[in-house]
């Protein structure tokens, strides 16, 4: 089974050539891999990468956003798919902050081979640094995959495969049947929050979804490139509530994101916990919440703030 790898990256040019070293080593080597970034400084350097003069790599740039650049990705695709039958092959999303065990590629492929129905995954993620202040560093990625550090409580941690609603958009592929039908929302700009989940959902009209924890990773949650807190905010109030809308994701679900979101960022913008700007969330949270009574809350409103 052919693998293919899309990686959507703004302002992290360093931590993208590092991931295309990780893929360079993997056991299953990607047929083909795209890096799209919004502008010429996120892929500053990568021209230099061997996976790149070799050719198994195509630079482009698109308008910014997560949602946008990955359709970006996807449609770039499409003539080295080439021929290829639907369940020949699957594309993985990374971060370009991700790290991948070396099999994670093999891993994936042998998931989707022996389940027919499986649609799209995601890893085990032995590390997350995306709630720390500066994230995990990067010589700490190899320790984690190597079992030198234990790997440290998660979500994704699970001694066998499971069924799940939704996927971690840091690490997930699809089949081939997935990523030749859908494309991610680009009414979720920016950040793209939750944007991960509602692919997900979408891919069920193919099969199930699912966690595969042979494929392990960390994730080093670098903080450069990331949304102001306002933003983000924002868009965990609107985002949610346009998936609820949409009908890919329940209204339960919708009011426990919220409500949680809400009062962590109550919580911790009193006690001056500092690692993020949570008194910009919360201000984000409470102008989304204005939106919604005056009824013109929109995720694309976040472009404006």
């Amino acid at each position: 089974m052919k693998a293919f790898v899309i990686i959507a990256t703004k302002g992290r040019a360093k931590e993208t050539y590092l991931l295309l070293d990780y893929l360079a080593r993997q056991t299953l080597i990607p047929s083909h891999v795209i890096v799209v970034g919004s502008e010429l400084r996120d892929i500053e350097g990568l021209d230099m990468h061997p996976l790149v003069s070799e050719g198994q790599v195509t630079i482009l740039l698109s308008q910014a956003g997560l949602t946008i650049q990955r359709n970006a990705g996807l449609d770039a695709l499409i003539p080295y798919v080439g021929s290829l039958f639907s369940n020949e092959w699957f594309v993985a999303f990374f971060d370009d902050d991700f790290r991948p065990a070396s099999n994670w590629l093999e891993n994936a492929a042998t998931a989707m081979q022996s389940w027919k129905e499986l649609a799209g995954i995601t890893g085990h993620v032995l590390a997350d640094g995306i709630k720390s202040e500066f994230g995990i560093p990067e010589k700490d990625a190899q320790q984690y995959l190597t079992g030198i550090k234990p790997a440290e409580l998660h979500w994704t941690n699970s001694a066998k495969t499971r069924v799940l609603q939704g996927l971690y958009g840091c690490n997930m592929a699809f089949r081939g049947t997935v990523a030749s039908n859908a494309r991610f929302d680009e009414k979720l700009p920016l950040y793209g929050w939750q944007e991960d989940y509602d692919f997900a959902n979408r891919a069920k009209r193919y099969g199930v979804v699912a966690l595969v924890p042979a494929c392990k990773g960390v994730h080093l949650g670098a903080s450069s490139g990331r949304t102001s807190g306002v933003r983000f905010g924002y868009s965990q109030i609107a985002n949610p509530i346009y998936l609820a809308r949409k009908g890919t994701m329940s209204w339960r679900m919708a009011g426990r994101l919220m409500s949680r979101n809400i009062l962590s960022n109550l919580a911790k913008t009193l006690l001056r916990v500092h690692i993020k700007d949570f008194p910009g969330r919360l201000q984000g949270n409470m102008r989304a919440c204005l939106h919604l009574l005056l009824g013109k809350l929109d995720p694309l409103r976040v472009l404006d703030i």
